[in-house]
């Protein structure tokens, strides 16, 4: 990982060894998955989880691989859900980005510029981004000129390995801020959404946030706002409606956890010779591969790792605390089975001097008096 996530060059790309040890890891016939921001906010919320570092940086389809390995995840939106966001993206940006630029106060701007991102590859698409991004900010700071990023594509450096995110959208504002803007199909009622979803689009524009700051440390007049612009439906109608968000809680977790993943090769070399998620091999020795690099579940992984079936199965057959939950874990300390647990609280095992173990015994004691009071005994 780089000393800072939020200065510095353009992530580079992986090392040719790098490179060719990822592809073997995917399979020979297998295109690398792309990592977007989604899946960044959810890595960066399990750092500890290498297996999710390893597949992610790989490129790995964990979808197909969870389908081969017989614990398949509901993922995903159904054609109409798609079909509706993008209809409702359009709506946002339609008459040039009028609509948007009044969803952020500005009801009638002298000139909106939509520059033309297209470039060959993610690496061409991510420089000729962050040349828009610097030719804008020029032009807002000496003519006063709007400037909105239709689909911009950042470069973030993940665990060693480059990653390239699709925000919604940028807009440059006349002083030289950048705004992210991010367009759910969530409604919004009464000028207020649901709280998850919101706080899951909230993780998500940070990541953008992140990315964008390294452009801007290398851009004379730039400022990334740390509030981002969240544009949905008004209440039951298809009409666009925003609200500022602060995502300054979000960056920082988001900065914090990414600089703790484990450098991308470090994982690579540890695992057993001749490891590979091709999903052109037996169940068997795909599960032996996904076991070969360690997990971090937690019950939260249900809603953000096409894996966490597998892993939660896992999980459950060892019997392992963290099935439970990551509170849970924290409060047991070094009790780290749910057979540990119970052992403790019948007082068969464990140190009684452990605070968990005492809690365990407390409990075990008050409950077996409830039960005898209610005759259940």
């Amino acid at each position: 990982m780089s000393e800072s996530l939020d200065s510095g060059p353009p992530p580079q790309a992986p090392t040719t060894a790098l490179r060719q040890r990822l592809a073997e890891l995917r399979g020979p016939a297998a295109q690398p998955h792309p990592l977007d921001a989604r899946a960044l906010a959810a890595l960066a919320a399990n750092p500890g989880c290498k297996r999710r570092a390893l597949l992610d940086g790989a490129g790995v389809d964990k979808a197909a691989l969870a389908s081969a390995l017989g614990s398949p995840a509901a993922f995903g939106q159904s054609q109409f859900a798609f079909m509706r966001g993008n209809a409702f993206e359009a709506k946002v940006k339609a008459d040039g980005g009028t609509e948007m630029m009044r969803l952020l106060g500005v009801d009638a701007p002298a000139e909106v510029r939509v520059p033309d991102l297209s470039a060959a590859g993610p690496e061409g698409r991510a420089a000729r981004t962050a040349l828009a991004l610097r030719e804008a900010t020029a032009a807002g700071v000496g003519e006063g000129a709007w400037t909105l990023l239709d689909h911009p594509l950042l470069a973030l450096e993940v665990a060693g390995s480059p990653a390239y995110l699709e925000p919604d959208a940028v807009v440059v504002h006349p002083d030289g801020r950048w705004t992210v803007v991010e367009i759910k199909s969530f409604p919004m009622i009464d000028a207020s959404a649901d709280a998850a979803k919101v706080g899951a689009a909230a993780r998500q524009a940070a990541v953008y946030v992140l990315a964008l700051e390294r452009v801007a440390a290398l851009t004379d007049g730039a400022e990334v706002a740390h509030s981002v612009l969240l544009v949905c439906p008004k209440d039951f109608s298809n009409l666009p409606t925003g609200s500022v968000v602060d995502v300054r809680k979000q960056l920082s977790v988001t900065r914090r956890q990414l600089a703790r993943l484990t450098r991308i090769e470090d994982i690579a070399a540890a695992l057993p010779e001749g490891t590979t998620f091709d999903l052109e091999r037996l169940a068997q020795e795909l599960t032996a591969a996904v076991e070969s690099v360690s997990a971090a579940y937690a019950p939260e992984c249900l809603a953000a790792c096409e894996l966490a079936f597998h892993c939660r199965d896992r999980a459950r057959e060892s019997g392992a605390v963290e099935a439970l939950g990551r509170g849970m874990r924290g409060e047991l300390g070094g009790l780290t089975t749910i057979g540990d647990v119970l052992a403790a609280a019948r007082g068969s095992a464990g140190d009684p001097n452990d605070p968990a173990v005492a809690a365990l015994r407390r409990a075990a004691a008050l409950r077996a008096e409830a039960l005898e009071e209610a005759g259940c005994r």
